[in-house]
């Protein structure tokens, strides 16, 4: 069994805390089985009885009956009859449909459309169930606009967000074991998505290609009410391509006029990017400025939830490790429940003409976590002095109290340089720096 430590914990913590805990993330990351197996085995080590566990998947025919929100809630309730706590797992919940009030419709269960206004819905259900003293209830779901924006807005402060990430290198490294230089390297190229990880390399790769075409088009097509288009996957192999580079809209448009030789509208790239965000593919840094202290501008940094599915989209041909390591930085500062920007500030410099000129420069990532500020640096290589001093210069004319840490791809431990850097190799950084903060 993969361990899942870190979201066993946030369940035990919000167990019976009279609210829903809403667990969202990308198809297939391991949310149904971190309920069915790790919760559930759990719980019945803590003596709940088999039976007071209810699971419904209902993405399933067998439970097609209760996407009916009415019909899911009286179904719900006829099986807690006892005063015992029923602890009640709903997978897949953005199913059930949401249907005019039936008082207004002479007790017909209608689906509502979107003009309509006196509706019943999951969300209904969800609050509903969650009052009920003897249910604990748990949910799941694909997409981030039907529950994480429904808990931001509708649900305020009645539900308990787990977000629930691919595997992380920590999870990973604990499972497979041995060398963890050869374990990153699996790692980069496959990434931690929970079946591929159980996969031999071949199939791995099969099945990484496999989900986009099977699951993560055909879902965005479906709830985007979008016809199928090939603009759609060669955007995503143009944002696989130029992962961890600075990007609008515009720019984005332009390389895929001069891919396809076809013209798209920066909208329609906007709203192609925004699909991958909602379906948790992509995640989106933002320009923070340094000396500002704000966020600034409309370009920004894109980078996947996993390697192994940006990988995929490439073909996994020709990778490039420095993407690849910042990609997973990136992710295991996001897990940390970090928050992570792309660093940018000016500074003032004079040219080979003596001239003062303005210079933009950048860090890869500032993460701030409570009191915790770290400028991050992320490289594949210090062995050439121009790549070093190229990596450094940023922590030299930044004049800030964040903690200054450079991560190389060398199987080297924590250390501080003369200037009070912190270098460290990334391993180190991920089995254990990261994880100790």
């Amino acid at each position: 069994m993969i361990k899942r430590d870190k979201y066993l914990q946030q369940l035990i913590n919000a167990r019976e805390n009279g609210f829903p805990k809403v667990i969202t993330g990308i198809r297939r990351c391991g949310k149904s089985y971190l309920l069915r197996e790790i919760y559930s085995k759990y719980l019945r080590a803590d003596r709940v009885k088999k039976d007071h566990i209810i699971i419904m998947d209902l993405d399933e025919d067998r439970y097609s009956k209760y996407r009916d929100p009415v019909e899911l809630g009286e179904y719900i309730r006829s099986l807690c009859a006892d005063r015992g706590m029923y602890y009640i797992f709903l997978d897949e919940i953005q199913r059930v449909f949401t249907i005019i009030n039936p008082v207004l419709t002479g007790g017909k269960h209608v689906i509502a459309g979107k003009e309509d206004k006196e509706v019943i819905s999951f969300v209904d259900v969800v609050l509903g169930l969650s009052r009920e003293k003897n249910i604990d209830l748990y949910v799941t779901g694909s997409n981030s606009r039907m529950l994480s924006s429904d808990i931001i807005t509708t649900f305020r402060d009645k539900a308990t967000n787990i977000r629930l990430a691919p595997i992380s290198f920590l999870e990973f490294h604990e499972y497979t074991g041995g060398s963890a230089e050869e374990n990153l390297y699996s790692y980069m190229q496959y990434g931690g998505m929970p079946l591929a990880v159980l996969r031999n390399d071949a199939d791995k790769r099969e099945y990484l290609k496999n989900l986009f075409e099977t699951t993560y088009f055909a879902d965005i097509l479906e709830r985007n009410h979008l016809k199928k288009t090939e603009a759609l996957e060669e955007l995503c192999n143009i944002v696989s391509t130029l992962t961890g580079e600075l990007l609008n809209a515009e720019k984005i448009a332009n390389t895929f006029k001069s891919v396809r030789h076809e013209d798209i509208s920066a909208d329609t790239v906007k709203k192609y990017i925004d699909c991958f965000v909602d379906a948790f593919i992509l995640r989106e840094a933002k320009r923070y400025d340094l000396k500002g202290r704000k966020e600034i501008g409309a370009l920004r940094k894109y980078y996947f939830c996993d390697t192994g599915l940006r990988n995929a989209r490439l073909n996994f041909a020709f990778p490039d490790e420095g993407q690849m390591l910042e990609n997973i930085v990136y992710n295991e500062l996001m897990y940390q429940g970090f928050t992570v920007n792309v660093g940018t500030f000016e500074s003032i410099e004079k040219n080979s003409e003596g001239k003062s000129i303005r210079i933009t420069n950048e860090i890869d990532f500032l993460a701030k976590k409570e009191q915790r500020y770290y400028d991050i640096q992320v490289t594949a290589d210090l062995s050439n002095a121009r790549t070093r001093e190229r990596e450094l210069r940023p922590f030299f004319l930044l004049n800030d109290q964040a903690e200054k840490i450079l991560i190389v791809n060398k199987p080297i431990r924590e250390t501080r340089d003369e200037n009070g850097f912190t270098l460290i190799g990334m391993t180190d950084f991920l089995l254990r720096f990261i994880n100790s903060r």
